[in-house]
């Protein structure tokens, strides 16, 4: 028999494109069960996979992996469900300590910063696999109302919490930084967890974050981007974090409130966790709120940033009624994106190109409309909610990935939305 070593040429056509529906299940087959990290190629060249878990790049650095399969969105179909069907369930029953989380589920929904906190607090919890902690999330129940999600509906257990309080009550929906202080502080008395972790971020957490620690009298640790084991410091962890305007980094002993950047460490990808339930022995004394939330301000979505809209219209090279692309997208209140090439052609302002030579978005519905689905323009939309697609080519990549596809002329569609939404407004107003 031959000795030459026959391989299969598709199958390692799929292990190399992520965006094909077995690309996981082909990973696992030349990786003898598992995802493959690395497998022998056709001319005897180790490949290497740089988007597993752990990757360790050519400067030594770690990948942190924002893959879809790994953060619960749509990097290929399937890919997500194959992801969540092979982690390892675990199930703390008596926790050592417990370590405190409090996302800020901008749209009921778990953020990539929220995420990757969780990840944080995963890393404090499981560095003593003898005894190890649980991770506590305190979540407010206005926060996953909010557009009609659940809280099983935003995977808390998937991204690393063992433990959840939901806090419901009319006192803690809007801006009310009182009521939710009041509430972290019954946590504290309740529980006394061992860390408390929050996103510094301008969406509540990093304000929320400094109340809590004068109330707890502690000195808080921001703009936190790393922590590391130290046998030299009391509770055995010190962190990095950024200061002077973001030019240099301090580093200090870890103390008991953490307010931690974007990126802070790798969201949990590998382990599916239980988000058992607990509630407060006492019920929130009633407390008198001396900031009245009035609601939110009217804005114009053209001012929105794209990194932070939740509705987006995303024009490409197949639209060609621009005037009316505009009027659509003011119509149902979108903010406007583009391709590269609708922006390379002068047609969008730099600025409104979605996608990973542009701007990453996480809105939760985008609208894509003559986009054909570059791979870098897909790897921008990864963590949308919905994405629905208007094109002429069913074949085309942005169908392949869109939860809704629409096969048609891209203006005809657009004037055809259009009415039926002034239509519907009109109705609405008239039945008032």
């Amino acid at each position: 028999m031959s000795e030459i070593i026959r391989r299969d040429p598709r199958k390692e056509w799929i292990a190399r494109n992520r965006l094909h529906p077995d690309h996981l299940s082909v990973l696992a087959e030349l990786g003898e069960g598992t995802a493959a990290t690395e497998w022998m190629g056709p001319n005897g060249v180790i490949r290497r996979n740089p988007h597993a878990v752990g990757f360790v790049g050519p400067n030594g650095v770690k990948r942190i992996d924002r893959s879809g399969a790994q953060q619960g969105g749509h990097a290929a179909p399937g890919a997500a469900a194959q992801a969540k069907e092979s982690r390892r369930q675990v199930t703390i029953d008596e926790p050592a300590f417990l370590v405190a989380v409090v996302p800020d589920l901008p749209g009921g929904r778990l953020s990539s910063h929220d995420r990757d906190l969780l990840g944080l607090a995963r890393q404090l919890a499981d560095a003593d696999g003898e005894r190890p902690g649980a991770v506590l999330a305190v979540v407010f129940a206005g926060q996953e109302r909010e557009g009609g999600a659940e809280l099983e509906a935003v995977g808390l257990g998937d991204a690393g919490v063992d433990r959840l309080i939901a806090l419901d009550g009319d006192a803690f929906d809007g801006y009310a930084p009182e009521a939710r202080l009041a509430a972290l502080s019954a946590v504290e008395d309740a529980f006394a967890p061992r860390h408390w972790l929050l996103p510094d971020s301008k969406l509540g957490g990093a304000d929320l974050g400094r109340r809590l620690a004068a109330r707890l009298r502690e000195r808080p640790a921001t703009s936190v981007w790393q922590i590391e084991p130290d046998e030299t410091a009391a509770l055995g962890w010190r962190c990095t974090g950024r200061g002077a305007a973001g030019t240099s980094d301090i580093q200090r002993a870890l103390p008991r409130v953490v307010l931690a950047l974007a990126e802070c460490a790798e969201p949990v990808a590998e382990t599916r966790h239980a988000a058992q339930a607990l509630a407060l022995a006492q019920p929130l004394p009633p407390l008198l709120a001396r900031i009245e939330d009035l609601g939110p301000v009217a804005v114009d979505p053209a001012g929105v940033a794209l990194s932070e809209a939740e509705f987006i219209l995303s024009a490409g090279n197949g639209v060609k009624d621009w005037e009316g692309f505009h009027h659509a997208a003011e119509v149902l209140g979108a903010t406007e994106g583009a391709s590269r090439v609708a922006v390379d052609d002068g047609f969008m302002p730099r600025d409104r190109q979605v996608g990973a030579t542009g701007t990453w978005v996480t809105a939760r519905v985008y609208l894509a409309v003559g986009i054909s689905g570059a791979i870098q323009h897909l790897q921008g939309i990864q963590s949308c909610d919905k994405v629905v697609a208007i094109n002429l080519d069913p074949g085309c990549d942005m169908i392949k990935r869109a939860d809704l596809a629409v096969i048609g002329d891209a203006a005809s569609i657009l004037a055809a939305l259009v009415e039926k939404v002034q239509r519907q407004r009109e109705e609405k107003r008239d039945a008032a």
